[in-house]
């Protein structure tokens, strides 16, 4: 007579398994509804598991959320130390990522609108991830590959701003452009216009040289 397991029984065969199917599901959930609007029910259902066992990996909404975000941000970091220096090639790289990497600008989206200026979850860790950002924007200035004419975190900000606004306003973007960012029209010219933008954060102008301030105490930092 052979036994069928039930859920709980099958998923403690492989628990990495289940733990990864678990959190793509509740990456899913939390970028189309956000962290107040996503429910367990749905992250179980969607892992194929049931709710007690998404609580025996993860303790509740808010220790899943939290490790959704590390696991996404430690992906992001990644691909932050892989940009390119010229940034005739960073931000159409940026771009590329934002348009492969929608559900993520959707949950920061949601994150917005529920927490606005306040805090965050998971606040210092993000902050440590955001600074290292940072830094990686001042040893490319030190190094001469961005102009060091704008603060570097004036200078992450407006990148950030160039390459995700098209993924995260798809709206605005049909109404100027008529096409949808998805349009393959729309991102061919995207990627052309970064291209060409990209001159206004290179090094050159007069009052680079001016202007110019390594890091604190003149060395880079390196993390």
């Amino acid at each position: 007579m052979r036994l069928r397991l039930s859920g709980p029984q099958r998923g403690t065969r492989n628990p990495q398994r289940t733990r990864q199917r678990i959190l793509q599901a509740a990456f899913k959930e939390f970028a189309a509804k956000g962290f107040a609007g996503a429910r367990v029910d749905n992250i179980a259902r969607r892992a194929s598991i049931n709710k007690r066992m998404l609580y025996h990996y993860f303790g509740d909404k808010e220790a899943l959320f939290r490790e959704v975000l590390r696991r996404k941000i430690e992906q992001r970091q990644a691909w932050g130390i892989a940009t390119p220096d010229d940034p005739r090639e960073s931000l159409p790289y940026w771009f590329h990522l934002a348009c492969t990497d929608r559900d993520w600008i959707r949950l920061l989206e949601w994150e917005a609108l529920q927490f606005g200026e306040g805090r965050l979850i998971d606040e210092e860790r993000r902050v440590d991830a955001a600074t290292q950002a940072v830094h990686r924007i001042e040893r490319r200035q030190y190094r001469g590959h961005l102009s060091a004419e704008f603060s570097s975190r004036t200078m992450l900000l407006a990148m950030l701003a160039l390459t995700w606004f098209p993924i995260a306003f798809p709206q605005l973007v049909r109404l100027v452009t008529g096409k949808a960012p998805s349009d393959p029209r729309f991102v061919r010219e995207q990627q052309k216009f970064l291209q060409g933008f990209a001159t206004a954060f290179q090094p050159g102008n007069p009052s680079h040289k001016r202007a110019r301030s390594p890091v604190p105490n003149g060395q880079p930092k390196v993390r």
